[in-house]
């Protein structure tokens, strides 16, 4: 094979620079992940370890990992209510194995229901950006906050929670956070963003708007280094787990065709009465 030029090309070259990876390498007898053979991982190393090595290229220090593991484990269930996990059921009861009620039920982790961690961080990154420029803290989360309702209106992800008054899992994170800054872990400069946002809405709405379990976790991961687009894969990591066990619980119910409320409750209908189609050709 040559191309227009007449170089000769190597396909088998071609090909390893086409599926090129600095993750895994793979031989016959032989796996090293990001350079560790894999046999020296086993055991030694936890999952959220694994995870931060993969996405991030090196191992994480204790502390590093400790937060990232409290994220994880914050965010794996919120009930049969949440959008995925019903999503999960209702999957498995209409004959879907145990992957496809999971991949049915990832897939609904976009912007709306499950995208908040991102758009936290990336407001936590314009608060930083503003601060970069010279703003005072304060300064900054109200400038940031008052440019990021006119672009996406007013509902501002990471605070406030419809079903919880307070979230119970933010204050152990946040403090998790504090300690882990006081031991040089962290910066805590995302911590203090994050809080002078919550200041500012109570400030504003009269009433606390705490931050919640997006708010909370997007501040381990941005204190973590985490890009925002991870700080959304990573949580869905953490909500496979949930959406496995609700999917495997479903499973040993026997239940066919589960629908999103009992059939013993009905709809409302807002449509035409009856009407027919010779009436309407007079």
């Amino acid at each position: 094979m040559t191309a227009m030029n007449s170089t000769p090309i190597d396909p088998a070259a071609l090909a390893a620079d086409y599926w090129s990876t600095s993750i895994i390498d793979i031989h016959p007898g032989s796996i090293q992940v990001r350079g560790y053979p894999i046999q020296e991982l086993i055991g030694a190393i936890s999952f959220p370890q694994m995870i931060w090595l993969m996405l991030r290229g090196e191992l994480p220090g204790a502390g590093e990992a400790r937060l990232l593991e409290a994220a994880l484990v914050a965010s794996v269930d919120h009930g049969p209510h949440a959008p995925s996990i019903a999503i999960s059921r209702m999957a498995v009861s209409c004959g879907l194995p145990l992957n496809g009620a999971m991949a049915s039920a990832l897939n609904t982790l976009d912007d709306v229901h499950g995208g908040a961690g991102q758009q936290t961080v990336e407001l936590f990154h314009i608060v930083e950006r503003a601060q970069a420029d010279g703003a005072s803290l304060e300064a900054a989360v109200e400038s940031s906050i008052d440019a990021f309702i006119v672009a996406h209106g007013k509902y501002l992800p990471g605070f406030g929670h419809r079903f919880h008054p307070v979230d119970p899992r933010a204050g152990r994170l946040l403090a998790m956070v504090d300690e882990a800054a006081a031991e040089g872990v962290v910066s805590g400069r995302y911590a203090a963003i994050a809080r002078a946002i919550e200041a500012l809405l109570k400030g504003r709405k009269s009433k606390p708007i705490p931050m919640n379990i997006d708010g909370a976790t997007a501040v381990i991961y941005a204190e973590l280094g985490f890009a925002p687009e991870l700080a959304r894969g990573v949580f869905c990591l953490s909500r496979a787990v949930g959406i496995l066990s609700h999917a495997w619980e479903q499973r040993g119910r026997g239940e066919r065709n589960k629908g999103p409320m009992p059939r013993q409750m009905p709809y409302r209908y807002t449509g035409h009465a009856t009407r027919h189609v010779e009436e309407e050709g007079q």
